[in-house]
């Protein structure tokens, strides 16, 4: 069984010790939408349905439960062969900053970075969520995600993943406001957004692509800040499902027919595929966050 196998087993064994997917997602320290494409991606590849969804969260299958035996197993031994291995394994030693978008590198790289300095203790690593592109050419970071991928430099590029956004609104906001129940009523509505002439990237210029609001309330450059602003009920807000939790106190608006696809690239200089440590968190970033 390979390793993107067992990265999928170990989101199905969370899932099935807790039966909810915020609990799972608590438990493995990611967001709750990385343990609900993991889950898909392994009944994607298994071609069975592994657990039934009801009103007490997610309940094994016949199937599920027969995994959920082989999985034991396999983690069983996994964790024999990373015990003997240990020592050589934590022997890699040194710094790396990894760059990445303020939302993405605060919900999702991060807590994949908190693994791996568990594992990995001589490595120190620097996250840098930031509002802004970080510049590997001046050396801001050794590894960089971006939202566009860049078309020269001496690089190593890979697409991480594609990303949802959707619109988001507070439920004190949707009962103080006209009705939302067609496209064209997002025309009335008073929206929260991106401050424009200060965009660091043209692939977050997106409210255009969905509506002509009558008002923005709120401008950020922090999408976090937009978040803050969304749940306080300052208006509707497009924001990055991974930043969403399902018990958030937003609500979807218009799920059906409004979503907005964008992508995290991820970049390295070429001269650091030499070095170990780079290697190693550039191969544990593409492995975990790229589903």
């Amino acid at each position: 069984m390979n390793s993107m196998n067992w990265d999928h087993l170990q989101y199905f064994l969370a899932l099935a010790k807790d039966g909810r997917l915020v609990v799972a997602a608590r438990s493995l320290g990611v967001n709750h939408t990385t343990v609900s494409r993991r889950i898909q991606a392994l009944e994607r590849e298994m071609g069975v349905q592994l657990f039934i969804r009801n009103n007490l969260g997610f309940e094994l299958t016949e199937a599920g439960v027969q995994l959920q035996d082989i999985a034991h197993k396999v983690e069983r031994q996994i964790h024999g062969i990373n015990k003997n291995n240990y020592a050589e394994n934590t022997e890699v030693t040194g710094t790396v900053r990894v760059g990445a978008t303020e939302g993405f590198g605060t919900y999702v790289i991060g807590p994949i970075l908190h693994r791996l300095s568990k594992r990995y203790t001589r490595i120190s690593i620097d996250l840098l969520s930031l509002p802004r592109i970080v510049n590997l050419s001046r050396r801001e970071a050794d590894i960089a995600i971006t939202l566009q991928r860049p078309t020269r430099g001496p690089y190593i590029v890979t697409k991480l993943r594609d990303y949802e956004l959707k619109l988001y609104a507070s439920k004190e906001y949707l009962e103080s406001n006209p009705e939302i129940t067609t496209r064209s009523d997002l025309d009335k509505q008073t929206f929260i957004s991106y401050v424009d002439d200060l965009l660091f990237s043209k692939e977050l210029s997106y409210l255009d692509e969905i509506c002509k609001p009558k008002q923005i309330s709120f401008r950020s450059t922090s999408i976090q800040s937009q978040l803050q602003a969304a749940r306080s009920g300052l208006g509707v807000a497009i924001l990055p499902s991974f930043m969403v939790a399902p018990d958030s106190s937003l609500q979807l608006v218009l799920p059906k027919e409004i979503e907005v696809i964008r992508s995290f690239w991820m970049i390295m200089p070429n001269e650091y595929k030499k070095i170990e440590r780079m290697n190693l968190v550039w191969d544990c970033i593409k492995r975990e966050a790229s589903i």
